[in-house]
């Protein structure tokens, strides 16, 4: 039986298989992801944020680099501004990752595409990515991708913050080192070679670069724009080829 989803004609044993091959392919990184959520939701215990408020954090700003910067900076009162433009930079790097994702999701009708940018992770990037270089990136593979790994997030940060008194430590549990381990899987999973390796190198360089020399996480917006500025210039010479 065929039906339109998302601006998918598919039936509906096609989109089953599309949903079950995203959900085994999102399972380590949601596992990977569960040391994170609950230091963010530790974290937001400590900055003294309540229950309901660590549970709305997680589930409107759904960014965990944002959220970890954010609760680092928490003070009474609030500093709106600084947190404001914090996030803006943190989480810049989405314009680049939205922009590389779309042109996979031209099928996708207009009011999903957009709403699904919302659920835009870096894990869901990098998998949905990778999906694409092999097959064409269904609406039902992305949606099975951001589905579980948004609501583990939000349940996982709201469980850190109920148990913030029983962890107490969390370097004891490893959980400080969670959010460098998902990176690097991230990377190993993108990697495509050697001509992978020059945007990673113009990243880590203008970061390092930036770190040292500017104040604040400008850091993270200046790599991923080398590194997008890079890979940019390696395509422009491959169409030219």
């Amino acid at each position: 039986m065929s039906e339109t989803r998302g601006g998918e004609a598919v039936d509906a044993p096609a989109w089953r298989g599309e949903a079950s091959a995203a959900l085994r392919a999102v399972v380590p990184a949601v596992a990977s992801m569960v040391p994170f959520a609950l230091l963010i939701g530790f974290l937001a215990r400590e900055a003294g944020l309540s229950t309901v408020e660590a549970f709305l954090m997680s589930a409107m700003v759904f960014a965990g680099s944002a959220q970890l910067i954010a609760l680092d900076l928490w003070s009474w009162p609030v500093p709106v501004a600084s947190l404001a433009l914090t996030a803006f930079i943190v989480n810049a790097r989405h314009v680049l990752m939205g922009a590389a994702l779309m042109p996979h999701a031209a099928a996708w009708q207009r009011r999903y595409a957009y709403p699904a940018l919302y659920f835009l992770a870096d894990e869901i990037w990098a998998l949905a990515m990778a999906r694409a270089g092999t097959k064409p990136l269904q609406l039902s593979y992305y949606v099975a991708l951001a589905a579980p790994f948004y609501l583990t997030w939000v349940t996982m940060t709201t469980l850190g913050h109920l148990l913030g008194a029983a962890i107490r430590d969390p370097a004891r549990y490893g959980f400080d080192f969670a959010f460098t381990a998902i990176f690097l899987v991230i990377l190993s999973g993108l990697w495509r070679g050697r001509g992978t390796l020059w945007p990673w190198i113009a990243s880590a360089a203008a970061a390092v670069a930036v770190w040292y020399l500017v104040a604040g996480p400008w850091y993270i917006l200046a790599g991923g724009v080398a590194g997008a500025l890079v890979g940019a210039i390696q395509g422009a010479r491959a169409d030219d080829a």
